[in-house]
């Protein structure tokens, strides 16, 4: 389950980075491309903050945030074995979602957004939705699901 479940983070990573790379090479020479009229658009936008453009220039911050909750996840992920399907599928999508946007703030120094729905103003990636919907999941995991969760993986000192 492990493996499937780094399989596929690896392939969101890779799916949010290719469509990036698109929105660089073919959104950012026109800023802006209509895909369904009055409803959808690409729109380039370099994202130097947070969620709606909260926290600007402080790219230090949110690698900083990222790298303690990916080490946090990290620990649980080693410490427990995911027996929650929901919780595991949440925790792929975080990290799929953050390893893109931290891939930004490291090698570009800001995050390309370019997804944007005429009822969300906020312009967003696929990362983005990732997080959000992983998110949601995760709240849902634990609020409904707590005793599929995790279960605790013991030491070898105290398999002795």
């Amino acid at each position: 389950m492990e493996i499937l479940a780094i399989i596929i983070c690896v392939l969101l990573v890779a799916v949010d980075q290719l469509t990036k790379l698109y929105a660089i090479n073919e959104i950012r020479p026109n800023g802006f491309v209509t895909v369904i009229d009055n409803f959808y658009y690409f729109v380039y936008v370099e994202n130097r903050g947070a969620a709606f453009g909260m926290l600007q220039n402080k790219q230090w911050f949110f690698i900083v945030v990222t790298l303690l909750i990916f080490a946090a996840f990290g620990y649980i992920m080693l410490k427990y074995k995911i027996e929650g399907k929901l919780f595991l599928a949440a925790v792929v999508l975080i990290f799929g979602g953050g390893i893109g946007n931290l891939i930004d703030r490291i090698f570009r120094g800001y995050v390309v957004d370019f997804l944007q729905f005429s009822f969300f103003s906020p312009v967003c990636n696929l990362a983005d939705y990732f997080i959000t919907v992983g998110a949601v999941l995760l709240v849902i995991s634990v609020l409904f699901c707590k005793k599929n969760i995790v279960k605790r993986v013991p030491d070898k000192a105290e398999e002795e």
